[in-house]
């Protein structure tokens, strides 16, 4: 009888791992298919051997072809998958950046690795809490954990309501926020270019302005447009693109920095073009997608100033890594940020010649004639 139990919780054993192989099999394949780039979408599943299929996922459309594929595998399972926002938020789903510049990192904590940044008045998607720390997601699509003390949670109806706020955009590089309408008054807080504030009146040579949050403060009318107008008028071109990447020359270099506190290299081109209207991907590996193919030869006369030059390197197994990116001024010349925002060359004889990156250099990309209206920013 001993010998007949063992045989069976064997056989029963063995039925649970045969069955656990192609459950894993489907979820790679689902995540492959839903959500290729986990900067993007949270889709973290796994089976058990008992028959379950556990995690969390911001995407019901993952969770639901899952389920699917397993059913039509002949498979049952216990769904225990959390189909992100976390119920814990309640009706804050929503946040709204409410200090200059927010860091966003890679784990939810201080020490953690800064992943990118998002900038004031930037709405967010939310998706979870933990200890203090908010899981949320920028316009353009990047996921990343921030501290409760650089937002504002709202309800949807709340961040609806913002959006459709006159606000007004700072742009200059750096500057400040003020109790009263004089430079001299208490600062209420440090701006830089991107910013957006809430316009609510005028007072001699200062805006009136709120913060999501609720704060008042003043800024100089000569550092800010109203965002619409802005908008309506900026007109992208290879001039717009150099003087804009100009502006920020010297910025020191910050891994994850997308702002005038700091940018890496990707943080740096898509600064440059978030201030001439267009949203680009938050990394090199991902701009790299963006645009229309225009050289992979070296052949530089093929390129226009604004152009995106990348670099990186071709693996053993056919596939490429992209690790840099930066942008064409013409004359040879382009700038990036590396160590700090410099320009660099790929002439040999130049004595800004940049040999390690020209000896990496993969391929360019236009953006300028090629952005479509998902690149474009949406208005607020």
């Amino acid at each position: 009888m001993k010998k007949i139990l063992t045989l069976g919780l064997c056989l029963t054993a063995w039925s649970a791992m045969a069955q656990h192989t192609p459950m894993n099999e489907i979820i790679t394949k689902v995540q492959q298919q839903y959500a290729p780039d986990k900067r993007t979408v949270i889709f973290q599943v796994e089976a058990t051997e008992d028959g379950h299929v556990r995690g969390k996922t911001s995407s019901p459309e993952a969770h639901q072809a899952l389920l699917a594929e397993l059913k039509a595998a002949g498979i049952s399972v216990q769904d225990d998958i959390q189909v992100l926002p976390s119920a814990e938020l309640g009706e804050k789903t929503q946040a709204i950046v409410r200090v200059s510049v927010c860091n966003i990192r890679s784990a939810p904590k201080h020490a953690a690795e800064l992943a990118t940044q998002a900038l004031l008045g930037t709405p967010l998607n939310v998706y979870e809490q933990e200890n203090g720390w908010y899981r949320v997601q920028t316009p353009d699509q990047y996921i990343s954990w921030v501290d409760h003390g650089s937002i504002q949670l709202v309800t949807k109806a709340e961040a609806e309501a913002w959006e459709k706020t006159r606000k007004l955009l700072y742009l200059t590089p750096y500057g400040f926020t003020y109790s009263e309408p004089n430079t001299d008054s208490q600062t209420v807080s440090d701006i830089v270019a991107g910013d957006l504030l809430a316009y609510q009146g005028e007072k001699g040579s200062f805006y009136e302005v709120a913060y999501p949050d609720g704060r008042k403060a003043y800024i100089k009318k000569t550092d800010a447009r109203f965002y619409a107008d802005w908008l309506a008028s900026v007109r992208i071109s290879e001039i717009s693109l150099v003087n804009t990447s100009k502006k920020l020359m010297g910025l020191p270099y910050l891994w994850g920095g997308t702002s005038f506190k700091g940018v890496d290299c990707s943080g740096f081109t898509k600064t440059v073009y978030f201030l001439n209207g267009v949203q680009l991907p938050r990394d090199a590996s991902q701009q790299v997608h963006a645009g229309m193919l225009v050289d992979a030869e070296k052949d530089w006369a093929k390129l226009r100033p604004g152009d995106l030059l990348f670099f990186g390197k071709h693996n053993e197994d056919g596939t490429e890594k992209v690790v840099h990116v930066a942008m064409w001024l013409g004359e040879n010349q382009f700038i990036h940020a590396s160590n700090y925002v410099m320009v660099s060359s790929v002439d040999p004889t130049a004595t800004n010649y940049d040999a390690f990156n020209v000896g990496r250099y993969l391929r360019s990309k236009r953006i300028i004639d090629h952005y479509t209206n998902a690149l474009k920013l949406s208005k607020k």
